[in-house]
């Protein structure tokens, strides 16, 4: 945890579980939950001067970081009804936030991409959050090749933008297990291992140990089963790492999916 002075204006830091892609369509707990969001940004610290976005569905090699100045709306997904891939979230790009990237990961390398867009784990809450899709969004990638810990401490360098107007946002879940899911009942309570691991996560942040986060594959069965791939745990530790000593967090949205995806939202500051 980092020390440092308060100061009006400091953004937040977001953890946005987004579930099924189903979830932002029409009107829900969860929808209600990231709306309301950033209703509370916008009259607390202030709109956004843009929001990087680390998003569970954007995995490669190396570090990269989207540069456009009008990213795609990517319907990266199968099988669901025509109403889901007509959604568009128009928000802009910020070349400006992409160099500042670069700059406060540096030595790291960081590619300027100019392919990539939103993601549904991007857009999907974002919608909901800031529905006019006026705030600039960056998308920073997760290297699957380096462990929770590197990740950890390539996200400490990034708590500057802060203060700059930015707002550090990560999507995924904090339990995903596609396998364990109850297909037959999406209202299921969590399984037994869910919940515990969700209960942990939850000590662990509002302890302000995000070194123990990063060491999560120490909670045995649990973390194997909550956690059976990186991709959607890791951008949790990209928020969990702006934590300045004394900051609250709270958990604006609950409950889970199917007994095995934790809807969960975290918010630092």
């Amino acid at each position: 945890m980092t020390n440092a002075s308060e100061r009006a204006g400091r953004m937040p830091a977001i953890f946005f579980g987004h579930g099924s892609p189903m979830v932002t369509v029409g009107d829900n707990a969860w929808t209600r939950a990231w709306r309301a969001i950033g209703e509370s940004i916008d009259a607390g610290a202030g709109r956004p001067r843009a929001v990087l976005m680390v998003s569970a569905h954007w995995t490669t090699r190396g570090t990269a970081v989207t540069a456009m100045t009008q990213p795609r709306t990517i319907h990266d997904f199968g099988g669901f009804p025509p109403e889901l891939h007509a959604i568009g979230y128009p928000a802009p790009g910020a070349p400006w936030l992409a160099q500042r990237v670069g700059e406060l990961l540096a030595p790291q390398p960081v590619a300027a991409d100019l392919e990539w867009g939103l993601d549904h784990g991007a857009w999907s809450v974002l919608r909901h959050a800031w529905p006019q899709a006026d705030v600039p969004v960056v998308q920073l990638s997760l290297d699957l090749e380096r462990p929770a810990g590197w990740h950890l401490e390539l996200a400490r360098r990034l708590a500057p933008l802060r203060d700059e107007g930015v707002l550090i946002a990560g999507s995924g879940n904090v339990v995903h297990n596609l396998r364990a899911m109850d297909w037959s009942d999406p209202d299921r309570p969590p399984f037994d291992w869910a919940a515990r691991f969700e209960e942990w996560v939850r000590a662990r942040l509002r302890a302000g140990d995000a070194d123990a986060l990063a060491d999560y594959a120490a909670q045995g069965r649990d973390a194997l089963m909550s956690v059976p791939t990186p991709e959607h745990y890791l951008p949790l530790l990209y928020v969990a790492a702006q934590r300045l000593t004394g900051e609250p967090v709270s958990f604006p949205a609950e409950g889970d999916q199917h007994g095995a995806i934790s809807m969960l939202g975290v918010r630092i500051g």
